[in-house]
């Protein structure tokens, strides 16, 4: 089962830092490979620089109230987010749609419906309330 995984090519992993400004001040930000891929791809769909995108995550994130102890996870936790949502039919894989453009409000909505009808499926006593 593990081979799968394991067999990947290693440099997936390892960490490289980088250096970016967000909100005008510089810093460093290490992430595995793997993760600087998708955000990479993430912010070349939506035509911006990749610390213009840790920039805008930083700042909405916080004008929300999140409070983010951990970046690089918040960061880690983006990619896997932005591969799922694919995953799942809700964000299109079509590069040519920016993250931008999609309905963020109505997104939210349908993955919150199907998580219900997953939870619905594989805990149906719960659902039922028995």
């Amino acid at each position: 089962m593990c081979r799968l995984f394991i067999g990947a090519d290693s440099a997936l992993w390892h960490g490289v830092t980088r250096s970016v400004r967000i909100d005008g001040v510089s810093t460093s930000i290490r992430l595995e490979s793997f993760f600087w891929s998708i955000i990479e791809d993430v912010a070349d769909r939506d035509h911006m620089s990749v610390g213009r995108l840790i920039g805008r995550l930083y700042v909405e994130s916080l004008e929300e109230g999140h409070a983010l102890e951990n970046f690089t996870s918040f960061l880690r936790v983006c990619c896997g987010r932005y591969l799922a949502l694919q995953l799942d039919g809700l964000v299109p894989t079509d590069r040519a749609t920016t993250i931008a453009s999609l309905d963020a409000e109505s997104i939210l909505a349908r993955e919150g419906r199907q998580r219900e009808k997953r939870a619905e499926r594989e805990y149906p006593r719960l659902a039922s309330g028995h």
